[in-house]
């Protein structure tokens, strides 16, 4: 019995009954001698048959038993949706049991060719959560996605459309996406909380909108803007959500719809997200305070919203000039000399 490593990924090799076995479990040495012990633990204790009996679930069945679980219990089911379809490009007709470490690394390095790191990430978040749930629903033994690391993300990147592009992007977008992408540069919040306001969140009489399903679970109200609550009237009322698109799926059709305007409008390096940096970016350079961005954005902590004070370098120095003492507040400094 051993353990050794090939193409950055470390194996376990045992006897079972006569039979060689060979077990890829992921690129941590510690994990491969850990899940060797236990093996030959099992099988001292002649239990080992647990072991060569594998359960015989597909990706495809986890996948939809997830999707029912994500659906009644997950606010981020829709990001979910879109990561169970993405890997299933990758693992659909797969049993669970014989995905392994080597496979989760080449699709992180596939995945990488043309998205972010932070959109890998996700999925592989995903991916591990659905592992969890299999175990717990004994659809498998274990969770091969614990052994893989995350990548490195750059939470700091801040990409912004000027006025201009704003105006061109808006030109190429079909009809069903400009008062979606409208309302998301003047509201900044994030596509799964526009994807769950429902109309019942919308005061068009108080020009109020209820941000109900946020990031951090906190409610928060935002006014409207004479642009939002003109799109907002001119909206079709036919589904209880603000924005439907009917029995498309919404992510979908809005990925498609934003990316080919995106090309059309000659814009690079943006992502639905970056509409939210738009907004936030803009309200900087205008002059708003930080603490005023951090509040409409429902940002946890400051420190998040400070990643934007760069694009108002003279915001301090209007705060300085701002203070209007009395002149007896002064010193006279030519009595003083």
């Amino acid at each position: 019995m051993s353990v050794y490593k090939k193409d950055q990924i470390w194996y376990i090799d045992y006897y079972c009954e006569g039979k060689r076995h060979r077990e890829a479990i992921g690129p941590n040495r510690k994990m491969a001698e850990s899940v060797l012990a236990k093996r030959k633990t099992l099988i001292a204790e002649n239990r080992h048959l647990d072991v060569v009996r594998k359960p015989k679930f597909t990706f495809d069945q986890l996948a939809k038993e997830y999707m029912v679980y994500a659906k009644t219990n997950k606010r981020s089911w829709l990001r979910d949706d879109l990561s169970v379809r993405t890997l299933a490009t990758s693992f659909a007709g797969k049993r669970l049991a014989d995905i392994s470490g080597l496979a989760l690394e080449n699709y992180k390095k596939k995945r990488l060719e043309t998205v972010s790191p932070a959109t890998v990430n996700r999925e592989l978040a995903c991916f591990k959560h659905m592992y969890t749930k299999a175990i717990q629903w004994g659809m498998a033994t274990v969770n091969p996605v614990k052994a893989v690391r995350l990548l490195r993300e750059n939470n700091n990147r801040i990409r912004y459309l000027t006025c201009d592009e704003v105006a061109l992007l808006l030109q190429e977008l079909p009809e069903d996406l400009i008062s979606l992408v409208s309302f998301a540069l003047h509201t900044g919040m994030r596509k799964g909380e526009i994807l769950a306001l429902k109309w019942n969140d919308v005061d068009l009489k108080q020009k109020l909108i209820f941000v109900r399903g946020s990031k951090n679970g906190e409610k928060r109200e935002l006014p409207m803007a004479d642009e939002v609550s003109w799109r907002f009237a001119s909206l079709p009322k036919t589904s209880t959500y603000v924005f439907d698109f009917g029995n498309r799926n919404r992510i979908e059709a809005i990925r498609k719809g934003f990316t080919s305007a995106l090309k059309k409008a000659g814009i690079e390096d943006f992502k639905f997200h970056d509409l939210r940096h738009t907004f936030a970016s803009h309200l900087v350079m205008a002059g708003v305070d930080l603490l005023t961005v951090k509040e409409l954005l429902g940002h946890k902590s400051i420190n998040m919203t400070l990643r934007y004070a760069h694009l108002n370098p003279d915001h301090k120095r209007r705060a300085i000039e701002s203070l209007k003492f009395s002149d007896g507040h002064y010193l006279d400094t030519k009595k003083a000399v």
